[in-house]
């Protein structure tokens, strides 16, 4: 694995501020996730996960505090400058898929490459390697309608891999399947691991937690602890 760092958070707080009441939804968080790793952020409802997240995917900023990825500070850059960097660093799968119903899955796959201005023939590339490493290029012209709820997370996963970022965000990305369908989701993101990608994933699962290098675990704001997955050598 390569130890060079990717993300790091410095003192990174998180205040809302509504009707005069302060909400503290993170409290000095320094965090790092280094290149090829994959972390897993744990902890109950309302600990804080998913506010990080979005802090990490560029959708929020953080009240205190820096965030720099791959090297460069991110914390105040222009909304056009957050989109732009969301659209080619970061690869997101959320819970409830996000696939827009009257594009077949090659069209959704494809969709934010358009916003990059990539050829049509290049669009047509990354899109179908997306869908072969998800194992769903056999499907890439139905709707998601004509899919199971497994098939249309694979989809997502795709639709994120597609444009080659640094980094994938889950947000709960089995939180809608059922047991086979999301054992099978998180096998397919430990071989994207395996190949090479860097993940962050929000689970409050902790059999799901166990499938990343090392686990997070936020309580109320902030990180009480971390755990590393403990190796056992296979036999020859």
């Amino acid at each position: 694995m390569n130890d060079q760092s990717l993300i790091r958070l410095e003192g990174m707080t998180k205040v809302f501020f509504t009707d005069e009441v302060e909400t503290h939804a993170l409290a000095d968080i320094h965090m790092e996730i280094r290149k090829g790793e994959y972390v897993s952020i744990a902890g109950p409802s309302g600990c804080g996960k998913s506010t990080l997240l979005s802090i990490l995917g560029l959708l929020d900023s953080p009240t205190e505090g820096s965030y720099s990825l791959n090297g460069n500070p991110v914390q105040n850059l222009s909304p056009a400058d957050r989109a732009r960097i969301r659209n080619r660093e970061i690869g997101f799968i959320f819970q409830s898929f996000n696939l827009i119903g009257d594009l077949t899955v090659f069209e959704n796959v494809e969709l934010p490459l358009t916003y990059r201005g990539m050829p049509a023939a290049e669009r047509k590339q990354w899109g179908q390697e997306a869908l072969e490493k998800v194992g769903m290029s056999h499907r890439m012209k139905h709707y998601p309608s004509q899919l199971s709820g497994g098939q249309q997370q694979r989809v997502a996963v795709a639709r994120a891999l597609a444009g080659r970022p640094a980094i994938l965000l889950a947000d709960e990305p089995t939180g809608n399947l059922d047991s086979k369908n999301g054992e099978a989701v998180m096998d397919l993101l430990r071989d994207l691991h395996q190949g090479g990608a860097t993940i962050c994933m929000v689970t409050h699962d902790p059999r799901f937690a166990r499938y990343a290098d090392r686990t997070v675990h936020l309580f109320d704001g902030q990180i009480v602890e971390e755990s590393e997955k403990v190796r056992v050598k296979s036999e020859e």
